[in-house]
């Protein structure tokens, strides 16, 4: 019988903002990198899936307001509205208008899965994630998403204040910025959590 490590012991699988304005070819921030993630995003999604073990997926929602946020972000303000909720989008790459806000087709969440809307970089605050986890019994978490030194690192480190065991997944995590995905998966490493690639995250899942 294999032993589970403690890390990834009473797992959920947090997808963080896999949709349609970052992955998309032609989306308002594309993240090119985050279709090469896909296959190993999907691996996890079915083996979770499989054991009936929680997937909570994340979706960043720009507020309709001015907010600080924006003037980092200028992609948010129209005519691009970028991740505003029930703006449609024409996306090359699969050749029609989408919801921009929607996580990809390729891990779409099924009927029951939770999908957290934020107004903020971190999937913690000011969001239901916290009493969904408890809920659910979840002890640690596996992070997969886009973007590593934003978003995905934000919720990461609020996982971590938050008292789960959490580990990021070097390879179903991406961004546009090579220097700084390195930087942000040696330092959480570091003093945050643990970073290993989705075939040994499967194999320490059992």
């Amino acid at each position: 019988m294999i032993e589970i490590p403690d890390r990834v012991r009473k797992p959920a699988l947090l997808v963080v903002d896999m949709q349609n304005d970052f992955v998309r070819v032609g989306a308002a921030l594309e993240v090119a990198d985050a279709r090469a993630t896909l296959p190993a995003n999907r691996a996890l999604v079915d083996y979770f899936r499989a054991r009936k073990l929680p997937v909570v997926f994340t979706k960043f929602i720009t507020f309709p307001a001015p907010v600080l946020l924006w003037e980092w972000s200028p992609q948010a303000l129209p005519p691009t509205k970028c991740c505003w909720k029930g703006h449609r989008r024409f996306y090359p790459d699969v050749g029609k208008e989408l919801e921009c806000t929607d996580v990809v087709d390729e891990l779409a969440p099924l009927a029951g899965e939770h999908q957290i809307e934020k107004f903020n970089y971190g999937a913690f605050h000011a969001t239901t994630l916290e009493p969904v986890l408890r809920s659910l019994g979840v002890e640690s978490l596996i992070i997969t998403g886009t973007v590593t030194q934003i978003c995905v690192e934000e919720t990461a480190r609020q996982a971590f204040h938050h008292g789960y065991r959490t580990t990021l997944v070097s390879d179903a995590v991406s961004s546009f910025a090579p220097d700084l995905h390195a930087a942000t998966l040696k330092n959480f490493a570091s003093k945050f959590g643990w970073v290993e690639d989705s075939k040994t995250v499967l194999r320490q899942l059992g």
